[in-house]
C-alpha cells in the first residue's frame, strides 16, 4: 500500500501559501519530502509488480538476498533468525513468519548451529538457489533501468543525501528501524 495518496503533487506555490497559515511549514522541506514519498511509492510499486510475477513478496525477496548475500560474503552456515530481523529491521516475530512460509516452499531451510545446537540457523536451499539465479538478472535490469535517468555521480549523490536522512530519522526517532 503507498505511503502517500497523492496522484499530483502540490505546487510551490500552494506550499508557500500554507505556510502562511502554518509557520512550522517549511515549503522547500516539505516538497523534498512529498517527492521523496511519491517517488518512493511508485519504485516500490514496480518492484512489488515484478517480484509478484515470481510468486514471491517483497518481505521474503528481502529474506533471500540477506541470506544470498551472507553466503556470499563466505557465512555459507546462514544467519540466525534474531540476525536476519535484525539486518530486516522487522521484528522477530515478523521474521518467523517469512521464514515459516520460505521453509514451507522449500526456498529455505533451519539447521542447527554448528557449534551451538541449541541455536538455528536460516540457510538457503538449492531451489532458492537456483530461483534468484533465474530471478536477479530481470530484477537488476529493472533497478538499472529506474535509475538510468540519473548519472552515476548523481545517483552517489542522491544515496549519500538519503542517508543523510535516514541517520537523521533515527536519531529523531529511536524506535526506528534505522537506529537499530
Amino acid at each position: 500500500m503507498p505511503h502517500l495518496l497523492l496522484k499530483d503533487l502540490p505546487r510551490y506555490e500552494c506550499l508557500l501559501e500554507a505556510a502562511k497559515l502554518y509557520p512550522a511549514l517549511d515549503p522547500s522541506a516539505c516538497e523534498a519530502m512529498l517527492h521523496l514519498l511519491r517517488a518512493g511509492d511508485e519504485v516500490a510499486a514496480i518492484i512489488e509488480r515484478e517480484l509478484g510475477e515470481h510468486g514471491i513478496s517483497h518481505g521474503r525477496f528481502g529474506v533471500l538476498m540477506l541470506l544470498w548475500q551472507a553466503c556470499e560474503e563466505q557465512h555459507p552456515s546462514g544467519l540466525t533468525p534474531a540476525e536476519l530481523a535484525d539486518k530486516a529491521g522487522v521484528t522477530r516475530a515478523t521474521m518467523t513468519g517469512l521464514v515459516d512460509t520460505l521453509e514451507r516452499d522449500n526456498l529455505v531451510r533451519r539447521q542447527a548451529d554448528a557449534e551451538d545446537r541449541r541455536m538455528m540457523r536460516v540457510v538457503l536451499t538449492t531451489k532458492a538457489r537456483n530461483f534468484l539465479e533465474k530471478i536477479l538478472p530481470g530484477h537488476f535490469r529493472i533497478i538499472a533501468e529506474l535509475m538510468s535517468p540519473l548519472s552515476e555521480t548523481e545517483r552517489k549523490t542522491l544515496a549519500r543525501l538519503l542517508n543523510k536522512v535516514l541517520q537523521h530519522s533515527a536519531a529523531l526517532d529511536p524506535a526506528s528501524p534505522a537506529s537499530r
